[in-house]
């Protein structure tokens, strides 16, 4: 069995503050508020939350644009606030891992106020500035978020780099100063007694000196990928991160890694590499892009899933360790992409958990997605809120002439709001996130999806939840056990069985309405196995129901 290690045990909750629990009114979610819901989470069973950013921000990506990484946001409280919250959070056994978003600052950052003042600022060099060509930016590279990647600016007349919004530049990584800086905050906060970091699109940092043209792709801008993604001294800059902070500490690191793929995993997480405990990886994000991209009203293949998902699981087992996620604030919500969030919502959100938590993994749970909380389904677009949705819209029908009616689809299938509506407490006003008025609209379906209705039910989806939070602490197959996945060519059924020693599971999930039979013995299942888990009240053997998810034990 590999070496245990506390977060390879652990089962980690999302929490987005702006959503979670508001605890004064302003329709915004604070940290007083998440200190409210924490005998919530202590009863859930999760061992450590990840905060996205708290730190003082204009909020142009809601938080993601840091103007001050050493104070907290107005909005969430105060830095006394924090410490109650991380002191309390310890206090009942859970950990906190704060975002790291240090790709780019704020353009209201101090660093980046001094940087444009002049090319002769002691921090010009914090940031990527560059000459435009006749008139033009320095290089034809798109923004993620719309638009080019560049922005001149009139003070000095020359462009700053930014992959994201335009109050987002991009640090300059190649400067040892910004590095210096970046560690020394970091470990502010961990002598402060965080447990760790998700890191914020950290493969991102190091960009290939030379910011060639990218190449064009049905649109008007080069694509930066391929000179961003996984630059020329990403694993340099980490390993000194790691040498410099990290490995003075007992935590857990966790990247964001735009562009990871199976090859580049053990680059970043190798248990000889020095690097980072886990990567994120996309690659099951992406099976339903279509034409457009990420906007899309497509279904995902199970077969294509299953493959990805499998290939994840085998390929590092050994040399590194897995995240399991089906959705973030970055996604929409699990149960209606993945699910049958009208018909089947509770069958199949219990499935879609049991499907994940029982893989060989680190599970991080999305606020709400213990309820299965669904997709918004927005129907205006003067209800969304998010900037890449928005920017979006102006890009594909005002300029590129795609229907109203089409993108709208699309944003409901796919707009990052679908995660960030409040989350659903109860059947009161504002589904008892606020007693003000919400910064995004509360999905209009709370008084039947809430945590108050489920806490008292035992067969809801939190108490199904709840179980295998439970089981994964209790079992060492779940977390150490090796997988094979098992009828790889279903497009119904996606199977697989774990083992450790003479232990083995087998995991049922079914991913549709259909009925169908499965000869159990076939897989190994003697006489002697019993059912560990199951979303149905009653076992029928080789008959797998709608939706179904069961898992059998045989026991060593």
């Amino acid at each position: 069995m590999e070496q245990r290690i506390w977060w390879k045990e652990a089962v980690v909750y999302q929490i987005y503050p702006r959503s979670f629990m508001d605890s004064n009114g302003d329709g915004i979610g604070d940290l007083r508020g998440i200190i409210q819901r924490l005998d919530y989470l202590k009863d859930l069973g999760v061992d450590i939350i990840w905060l996205s950013p708290i730190y003082q921000s204009p909020n142009d990506d809601n938080g993601y644009d840091i103007s001050d990484y050493q104070n907290i946001m107005s909005d969430f409280g105060t830095m006394e606030d924090f410490d109650e919250l991380l002191a309390q959070a310890h206090a009942l056994g859970i950990k906190i891992i704060m975002d790291l978003v240090v790709n780019h600052t704020s353009d209201e950052h101090k660093w980046f106020v001094e940087s444009r003042k002049s090319i002769d600022s002691p921090y010009r060099d914090y940031y990527i500035w560059r000459e435009g060509k006749d008139d033009n930016p320095p290089n034809n590279w798109g923004s993620w978020f719309g638009g080019p990647a560049w922005e001149k600016d009139e003070a000095t007349g020359m462009y700053y780099l930014h992959i994201f919004s335009k109050k987002q530049p991009d640090l300059n990584w190649d400067n040892a100063k910004v590095r210096e800086e970046v560690y020394e905050m970091m470990t502010w906060w961990l002598d402060k007694g965080i447990d760790g970091f998700r890191m914020d699109v950290i493969s991102l940092i190091s960009k290939v000196p030379e910011l060639p043209d990218g190449e064009v792709r049905g649109g008007i801008y080069g694509d930066l990928s391929p000179y961003c993604i996984h630059g020329p001294k990403v694993h340099e800059y980490l390993q000194e991160m790691n040498r410099k902070v990290l490995s003075k500490y007992d935590i857990m690191t966790v990247g964001e890694a735009v562009g990871v793929t199976i090859e580049e995993a053990p680059k970043y997480t190798g248990y000889d590499r020095n690097e980072l405990n886990l990567v994120f990886q996309f690659d099951h994000m992406f099976l339903d892009m279509g034409e457009h991209g990420k906007w899309s009203n497509r279904r995902f293949q199970l077969t294509d899933l299953k493959k990805i998902l499998s290939k994840w699981q085998t390929a590092l087992e050994g040399l590194c360790w897995n995240c399991l996620y089906w959705s973030n604030h970055d996604q929409p919500r699990a149960v209606s992409r993945f699910g049958d969030d009208k018909d089947y919502r509770e069958l199949s959100a219990k499935m879609l958990a049991t499907c994940l938590h029982m893989m060989r993994g680190t599970p991080f749970i999305y606020q709400g997605e213990e309820l299965g909380m669904t997709n918004a389904y927005f129907e205006q677009l003067e209800q969304y809120r998010d900037i890449e949705s928005l920017n979006a819209y102006k890009g594909y029908v005002e300029q590129l002439g795609l229907s109203h009616e089409l993108m709208m689809d699309y944003l409901q299938h796919m707009s990052r709001d679908n995660a960030r509506t409040p989350m659903q407490w109860d059947d009161s006003l504002n589904a008892g996130f606020t007693t003000g008025t919400p910064w995004i609209e509360v999905n209009k379906n709370y008084k039947e999806i809430n945590a108050k209705n489920q806490f008292k039910d035992e067969t809801s989806v939190y108490h199904y939840y709840k179980k295998l939070i439970q089981l994964r602490h209790e079992h060492d197959i779940i977390v150490y056990g090796s997988y094979e996945l098992l009828l790889p060519d279903s497009e119904q059924l996606y199977v697989y069985r774990r083992t450790l020693g003479n232990e083995v599971l087998l995991v049922i999930c079914n991913f549709t309405k259909e009925e169908m039979e499965l000869e159990l013995a076939e897989y190994g299942m003697g006489t002697e196995h019993t059912l560990l888990i199951s979303n149905y009240p009653d076992d029928q053997g080789n008959r797998i129901r709608a939706y179904e998810a069961k898992v059998y034990r045989m026991p060593t």
